[in-house]
Parts: structure tokens; sequence; C-alpha cells
């Protein structure tokens, strides 16, 4: 971790809870940060159509997510939709169960059928073999989630796709700042995601990204967010509108400047969890392997079975505390889709997986109320 990660401004508590303490909670620049930005916007009375406060935030997110084309999306889901159109997927479509509802929601927007391939039992993401044992000659794309930031098992999801001549597109919304072997998570696959929503580490309050290394790819997603647009009169091809206005960039802009301090914040939070919960027979705690360089985005456990998640859940919320079940439920029961197969693990680990709260600024009497009740639910 870089010494700008692990030097944290942010101070823990005491803090408004507003009466509630949720899994996370937007991180708010200070308001005369914010406020000086709008006032570029109001002396160029550019409200959208790549203003310069866009065009400056990708130019700083390019350079810090390391890579080489990235396109500033109106949100993370609109995001996947223009990735899934510029790949050109159709038909089947590999993906996991184990996701946010938009990883699936996209596909069935853009009229592809998400054939659902279990998850790794121990990372959670989806099997690479489980990938393979479902390609078939209808199959046009994989579209994979980096869960919690983790990465996939990036090597055998992309020998998989080229060998069977696939493209794949990587949901990296819970990414920001994250890299692995050096490198920036959303440099991995054809093209990658992000979510700029104002519950992920790095947000605009809406927003997100669409990241690619194909110059030609690039083009596309370029003029995909855009209607088509080839100049004012004439098209490229057919598009939609996906643009990050300047009022979003503004608070993109004003939060980047406070992105190490956040991560670094979140960081101090998610370790003096594992200190507690370590050694806790019956709580396994999800961390990052070596190759990784983590930005703290969740803290996920896994409890013995349904049961503990759904009493830790009841017991914290008579307390005004809410964690999450994240993911769950398993996205190939979602109502509408095609009766599929089962996917054991993915079934197993949708009732077990627990995201504890979260955020700069938590109290540390939160953490160890949390992390009691966790204790004390596995130990019955």
């Amino acid at each position: 971790m870089s010494e700008e990660k692990s030097d944290s401004k942010i101070v823990r508590g005491p803090a408004d809870w507003r009466g509630s303490v949720q899994v996370t909670r937007s991180f708010l620049p200070e308001l005369d940060d914010y406020v000086a930005r709008l006032r570029e916007v109001w002396e160029t009375g550019q409200l959208t159509n790549h203003g310069p406060l866009v065009t400056r935030l990708e130019e700083q997110l390019r350079d810090y997510l390391d890579v080489e084309h990235l396109y500033a999306i109106c949100n993370g889901t609109v995001a996947l939709q223009i990735a899934i159109e510029a790949l050109e997927f159709r038909g089947d479509v590999i993906t996991t169960p184990f996701s946010y509802v938009a990883t699936t929601s996209s596909l069935v927007w853009q009229h592809c059928r998400p054939v659902f391939a279990d998850i790794d039992r121990e990372t959670m993401a989806i099997d690479p073999a489980a990938i393979e044992a479902a390609i078939t000659p209808e199959t046009t794309g994989i579209l994979a989630t980096h869960v919690y930031g983790f990465p996939c098992d990036i090597d055998a999801i992309g020998a998989v796709a080229e060998k069977h001549g696939l493209k794949v597109i990587y949901d990296a919304a819970h990414c920001f700042g994250a890299r692995f072997r050096g490198r920036g998570m959303m440099r991995y696959g054809d093209a990658a995601i992000s979510s700029f929503h104002a519950t992920k580490v790095f947000h605009c309050g809406e927003g997100g990204a669409v990241t690619v290394s194909d110059p030609e790819l690039a083009e596309r997603v370029a003029y995909m967010r855009n209607f088509g647009h080839k100049g004012r009169e004439d098209f490229y091809g057919i598009g939609i509108n996906g643009k990050l206005s300047e009022l979003h960039a503004a608070m993109g802009l004003a939060v980047f400047e406070h992105v190490g301090e956040i991560i670094a914040a979140r960081r101090i939070v998610v370790e003096d969890y594992w200190r507690r919960l370590d050694g806790v027979d019956g709580v396994r705690i999800l961390q990052p392997g070596p190759e990784v360089d983590w930005n703290y985005a969740y803290l996920p456990v896994i409890l013995p079975d349904e049961s503990a998640v759904e009493t830790v859940r009841d017991r914290l919320a008579e307390e005004n505390i809410y964690p999450r079940r994240y993911f769950f439920p398993p996205l190939h029961r979602l109502p509408g889709l095609e009766p599929g197969p089962s996917l054991p693990v993915a079934e197993e680990m949708a009732g077990r997986v627990m995201c504890l709260p979260v955020f700069p600024g938590i109290e540390e009497s939160v953490v160890e109320k949390v992390a009691a009740e966790v204790a004390r639910v596995v130990a019955c």
C-alpha cells in the first residue's frame, strides 16, 4: 500500500448518524470545494456535452487508474450497456450469478441471454472451468465481475476466451484504485466498466466509466455515449445519451482530491474488523491475495449458514445498524429470467455472505458492537 493511501486525514467519529448506521455512507467534500468547481460551470455556461470539467476528470482518472482510454458515463449501468453494444455481444453471454443486479439486467436490456456459470467457493468470482463448460456455438461473450474489488482469475478467463474466440468485459464497479500485479484493475479484459455511484469509494453522485485499450473499440465507445454523433450534422452510427454532466464532474473532481484519504480511512476500519474477528470460529473473512493492492471497498464475511446471517442482521437492526446481504439473492433466481440449472456454490454463498458497515468516519464503538454481535451469533 502506498504512503499516500496509508496516511489518513479523516478522523473516526464521533459523528451524526442521523438515527442509523448504513453499510456505507457517501463521502462529501467540503462544500466550498464543490462550489468552487460549480462556479466554473457558471462561468462557462456549459452543463453537458463533454465540457471542460468532464474532460479534466477523464484525464485525471485515466492517469490514476492506469488505463489507455477512459470515457465518463452517466452511470455504471449505462456504461455496461455501452460496453456490451460496442463489443457486439449478442445471444448467449456467460456471466456470474454473484454480482449486483445491473450486471444481469444490462445484458437483458441489450437483448442478450445471460447464461450463468457457478462461482469459485474461495474467491466468490465466476469459476473459469464453469465458464468453459457453459460455452456453446451460441455464446458471444463473457461478462465477469471483480467481486468486492478482488480480481477474478484473469489468467484462466483470458485463456478460455482466447481458446474460444470470445471477448471479455469485466464489471469492475468495486475496483476504483485497486491494482493487480502492479497494473490498474481496469486494464484487464477487452473492456471494463466502473461505477461512480454515491456509495462507491470514488463517486460523482451518479456516474461511471468505460475503459478499453483497443483504439477502434475506444472510438465506438466514444460515439455510442453521444447518440452516435460525428460532429453536429453527421453520425458514425447508432448511440444513446450516456454523457456525464458538468455538475456531476464537479462533484467527482472535488471527491478525487481526497481519494488517498478515503482509501486510507477505509483501510483503518477494515483492519479494525479483521483484528476483532481474527480467530473467531465460524467466521471467514475474505481478504485480497498477495498480488492485489486493494481499495478496502467492502468488508465481506462468510458466516456458517443463512440463519446466522439473518440473526446478525435482525439483532443489529434493533440497534439501527444495517449491514447488507451483498449479494442476495443470486442473480439466476431473478424473476423474469428463463429457469436455469442449479448453481449450488452461488446459492450457498449468497445465503452466507454479509458485508459489514465500512466508511470513513465510522465510530470505533460501532465496529466493536458489530464485530461482537457477529462473534456472539456464530458462537451459539
